[in-house]
């Protein structure tokens, strides 16, 4: 009798497994092909990507987000880095790359550690340690901002926008932005980004691009007979249709000779008339309706100079109600004059093939629209990631009041002190806490890479200016030297650098703790692999 010992089979046969030092080494590698990815789009030298998908459609972008969403990463590690970046955009808008960029540094630096026996829940306990360290240096380091101070909020409007495709028109973006912010802020300088509204036409350049005490509509009017130009205008905003509903229930009408046709059909149009009447009695003289307009209703709104658009969408509804003050009504009968929004102009304006209504000049607009303009879709689309990126980093300095110096400067500060810090620590976190550190030098290090200068001959020059204090000493990557950020106008809030190590840090911590990737074939439940693992594993 054979002493040979049965092997158990627990999982099904067709089960990929990977476990131990390879599964870490491969889904460190994954993060690291990731961030390698959007690296080279890091800073004002940095280049764009072109994503081309499977219909032909194009995007060139260098913004970090939109090119990992639009690149469709099927491998589960990477996958979560791709999350860092999503949460970065929600959260503030700006700062996507920097995020994925120091993840993927810290997973390198990790490695070396796994490389050299430490364990990784040493490594997450010191990264855990730093991240916390980091928090407490940056709000030290941080200086204080007020929704008042406009130089230094057109300033974070530059440094969102360089670099980018709106590079070329920042100045004149950054103005409109920082209006636009402060004309939705309400008395506590809060801000719903909801209520700027940002419109793309092609056409013209990026600097014609105009801010809208207001709003655009991508409508025109219902009838050509009615003005094109409304001055003071009093708009009713109607979530009602101003033509004959069918019934709710089946009905059948039965007509026997054609009197009763003709009376069931000036009916209709009577009641019609009142509802064109309701709307002339409450002295409107614009139309706004989230529904229908009957042809006759839009004829007698015309005859009576009335200006009107219909079939706008509910979200625009609200926001002209907070532009212009209206009440949107859903019933017709308790239309009256207080309910109407006012507007200095609404107007119908032409661009190239299409006609827009601009409803604008409200006395004091809640909701406003950035119209963007350029000379192609795509320069239109990137302009738009841009504004959107330094909205998000003006709305995030309010939030917070407080900033800090761009251009890599921070993170070097932050890389000195934290050595400073480990060396309070022993054991063996205190190596962690230093590969944090060297890992937020990845940032002045890439901005210098990109820009083709010598990272290792810019790293000591930094290095040596934070030594004599220079707490804002940054890359000049158009001059190829150190540069004091502040002075300079490179000004970052801090919102962006703390997110972006939070999420970093914790998505790293979560990486390096997975010892065993265990992935379904045909044989599990749900008859096929796990969403997002192709045949193959995705990589594994």
């Amino acid at each position: 009798m054979s002493n040979q010992v049965q092997p158990i089979f627990i999982l099904p046969e067709d089960t990929k497994r990977i476990t131990g030092r390879d599964a870490q080494r491969n889904n460190i590698m994954a993060a690291k092909a990731v961030a390698e990815t959007v690296r080279t789009t890091l800073g004002p030298k940095g280049m764009d990507k072109m994503l081309v998908d499977s219909m032909g459609d194009v995007i060139v972008s260098n913004d970090g987000v939109t090119i990992l969403e639009e690149m469709q990463i099927e491998h589960p590690a990477a996958k979560m880095i791709v999350e860092v970046a999503k949460t970065q955009e929600d959260e503030i808008g700006d700062g996507t790359t920097t995020a994925v960029v120091l993840a993927g540094e810290l997973l390198k630096n990790a490695e070396d550690l796994l490389d050299r026996n430490i364990h990784p829940t040493v490594i997450s306990k010191g990264y855990r340690l730093a991240a916390e360290k980091v928090h407490i240096i940056l709000d030290k380091l941080a200086e204080r901002i007020n929704k008042d101070d406009d130089k230094l909020l057109k300033q974070i409007a530059i440094t969102a926008m360089t670099g980018k495709g709106a590079e070329n028109a920042k100045e004149i973006l950054a103005e409109l932005i920082v209006k636009a912010i402060k004309e939705i802020s309400d008395e506590e300088g809060k801000v719903n980004l909801d209520d700027i509204k940002i419109e793309k036409k092609v056409g013209n350049g990026i600097q014609d691009s105009e801010l809208i005490k207001g709003i655009v509509l991508d409508k025109e009017k219902v009838h050509s007979g009615m003005p094109n130009r409304v001055v003071k205008a009093r708009v009713a905003l109607l979530d009602v249709p101003i033509e004959i509903k069918s019934t709710e229930v089946e009905a059948k009408i039965s007509i026997t000779d054609p009197n009763q046709l003709q009376s069931f059909l000036d009916k209709e149009e009577e009641m019609i008339r009142n509802m064109v009447d309701k709307i002339i009695r409450s002295k409107a003289n614009v139309v706004v309706s989230q529904k229908g307009i009957d042809d006759v209703a839009q004829y007698l709104l015309a005859k009576n100079g009335i200006y009107a658009i219909r079939r706008v969408k509910e979200s625009d509804m609200e926001k002209l109600s907070r532009a212009t003050g209206g009440k949107i009504i859903s019933n017709l009968n308790e239309l009256n004059e207080k309910d109407l929004g006012y507007a200095g102009v609404v107007e119908e304006v032409k661009f190239g093939d299409e006609d827009m209504t601009y409803v604008k000049d409200c006395k004091n607009p809640k909701s406003v629209t950035l119209l963007i303009k350029g000379g192609s879709k795509h320069v239109v689309d990137e302009v738009e990631r841009a504004v959107t990126d330094a909205i998000g980093d003006v709305n995030a300095a309010l939030i917070d009041g407080k900033v800090v110096g761009g251009a890599g400067s921070v993170e070097i500060e932050v890389a000195k002190q934290l050595r400073e810090y480990s060396n309070k620590l022993s054991g063996r976190e205190q190596l962690a806490v230093l590969a944090f550190a060297d890992a937020m030098e990845v940032v002045p290090r890439t901005l210098a890479e990109n820009a083709g200068l010598d990272p290792i001959d810019m790293m000591t020059n930094l290095k040596s200016a934070h030594e004599k204090g220079g707490k804002w000493m940054g890359v000049d990557v158009f001059r190829g030297k150190v540069m004091d950020s502040w002075k300079e106008g490179v000004i970052e809030p801090l919102k962006i650098k703390t997110q972006a190590v939070k999420s970093a840090s914790e998505v790293a911590e979560l990486i390096l703790r997975i010892d065993d990737v265990i992935a379904g074939g045909a044989g599990n439940k749900g008859g096929g692999m796990p969403q997002g693992m192709p045949p193959g594993m995705g990589g594994y």
